[in-house]
Parts: structure tokens; C-alpha cells; sequence
């Protein structure tokens, strides 16, 4: 199933993405994609729900966040060793953790909005995954079984907040919009194989960010059990996996986005992102 939810800004209704290419309205069924919804109960109602008899979303309708209600935005850092290498910094020997404000959460197609400030904003495609049961010290062997589904992120970030502030990376990944998400919620028995999706970036119509899952250097299943040992993780919770390379601050010189960029990027099988970039 793709899973996605629509409507405004903080009114937005679960919806489903029906195999004819229609979106259809979720909102007689369920309350949100979030919490309930996301466990393995949650997500075999829906299956059993006939597309064809919901209403018809107007294809004008924004899109929302696929995940609504996040508790925890987990990212993983450097990990992809060619990234790790662009950036000046070593391959790490353990997942590199860091927080980011939900409230950056927003639409895939939303502006991303530069706060003031800002000097160096950046982009960093990276597979989503989405917790659907809990997972509390759980093995590498049966950590996918706590995963509902995988999306887009894009990781925008500010990389002298980030980098140049002191302290620690959050500062530089929180500001408003610097995390959409979606457009669908991919649920896992779509996935075949999460450590083997290509996915990409273009800037301005330029192709910046060409890579694959593959060259993770932590799988998806090793992140959630490594995860696991030292927080809780709960339905709806969301991990952003890391970026291949091809960001603004690896090139040479640097490059940064400005009011007026264009981004686009997307992940084999879980769709396509698209947004402008405004100054605030």
C-alpha cells in the first residue's frame, strides 16, 4: 500500500493511493497514518478496505507529511562511506545518532524555507523508515518485522548552524520545513529489498545526488536494532537513514541553496519530492 495523507497544513486527512492512480479519501476508516494505524493490525484493516468504494481526492488537494503525529525524528549520520568522505570525516564504526525536530516535518512539495541567517542551507536525499511496532532491544534478525512501511526525506539542512555553532548537529537540521517527508508511506511487503533502491537529487534541473541504498554503510536492519538498545522505538517514530554523496557543502567550492532553487528528488518506488526554496 501507499499511504498518504492531504488537506492544509495541520488538517490533514489519511489517504491511499489506489492502482489507478487516484487518491482516495482514508478519513471514514481511520483517524490519521499515525500511531494505531501504523501497527500490524492498523495496516491489515486497510488492506482489507475497497479502494473503489472511497471518495476521490481532487488531484489540486496539497500533500501532506505521509506520517502524521511523529514522536522521535532519528537521523543517522556519515553513513555512506562516500559521503563520509566528501565531508572530510571518517567512516564511523558505529551509527552516528542525532535528533531532529519534528517540527521540520512538513509536505513533500511544500517550500523550503531558508531561516535568517542562513548562509549555507544544503539538501541530502535519504530513505525514511517508519516504525509500525514497538521495538525495544530488539535482534538485527527481527527488526524489519517493526518496521510499517518506507518514504522520502529530504534532510535539508544548515550547514553553519550545523557545523560552525558549537555544540551538536540538531541546530543545524531543525528549522521549519527542513524535513519533508513523503509523498507516500510505502508499507514494507512493497519493499522487496530496502538496502538496494537507487535515488537522487537534482538542483535546478541538475542532477547533483545519483546513488543507492546500497552503499549504506549500516542497513536498514542493523540501524532499527542498534536503535533499539538505547531508546524505545514507537509507531509512527521516524529514521532518516543517511545521504549519498553529491551535497553542496562536499563540492568544490561549495555550494549552497538560495531563494529560487528548485529541488526535486526521488526513491525507486516510493516517489518523487519536489520544492522551492524561499528566504524567510
Amino acid at each position: 500500500m501507499k499511504l498518504l495523507r492531504t488537506g492544509a497544513q495541520g488538517q490533514e486527512r489519511p489517504a491511499i493511493l489506489h492502482s489507478d492512480g487516484t487518491i482516495r479519501d482514508l478519513s471514514g476508516v481511520v483517524d490519521d497514518i499515525a500511531h494505531g494505524t501504523l501497527l500490524p493490525e492498523g495496516l491489515d484493516k486497510l488492506r482489507g478496505v475497497n479502494a473503489e468504494e472511497l471518495p476521490i481526492v481532487d488531484e489540486s488537494t496539497r500533500v501532506g507529511a505521509c506520517v502524521g503525529q511523529v514522536g522521535k525524528f532519528i537521523c543517522i549520520g556519515l553513513n555512506y562511506a562516500d559521503h563520509a568522505e566528501e565531508s572530510g570525516m571518517e567512516v564511523p564504526k558505529e551509527p552516528v545518532i542525532f535528533m531532529k525536530a519534528t517540527s521540520a516535518i512538513c509536505g513533500p512539495n511544500d517550500d523550503v524555507v531558508l531561516p535568517e541567517g542562513a548562509k549555507k542551507g544544503d539538501w541530502e536525499v535519504e530513505l525514511g523508515v517508519v516504525i509500525g511496532k514497538e521495538a525495544k532491544d530488539v535482534s538485527e534478525v527481527e527488526a524489519l518485522e517493526h518496521v510499517a512501511g518506507y518514504c522520502v526525506i529530504n534532510d535539508v539542512s544548515e550547514r553553519a548552524f550545523q557545523l560552525e555553532h558549537g555544540g551538536q548537529w540538531v541546530k543545524g537540521k531543525s528549522a521549519d520545513t527542513f524535513g519533508p517527508t513523503g509523498p507516500w508511506l510505502v508499507t514494507r511487503d512493497e519493499v522487496a529489498d530496502p538496502s538496494n533502491l537507487s535515488m537522487w537529487l537534482e538542483l535546478n534541473g541538475e542532477k547533483v545526488q545519483d546513488g543507492s541504498t546500497r552503499t549504506m554503510v549500516f542497513g536498514v536492519a542493523h540501524v532499527v536494532s542498534y536503535l533499539s538498545r538505547y531508546m524505545s522505538l514507537q509507531p509512527g517514530d521516524i529514521i532518516s537513514t543517511g545521504t549519498p554523496p553529491g551535497v553542496g557543502f562536499g563540492m568544490t567550492p561549495p555550494k549552497y541553496l538560495k531563494a529560487g532553487d528548485e529541488m526535486r528528488l526521488g526513491i525507486e518506488g516510493l516517489g518523487e519530492q519536489h520544492q522551492t526554496v524561499r528566504q524567510g
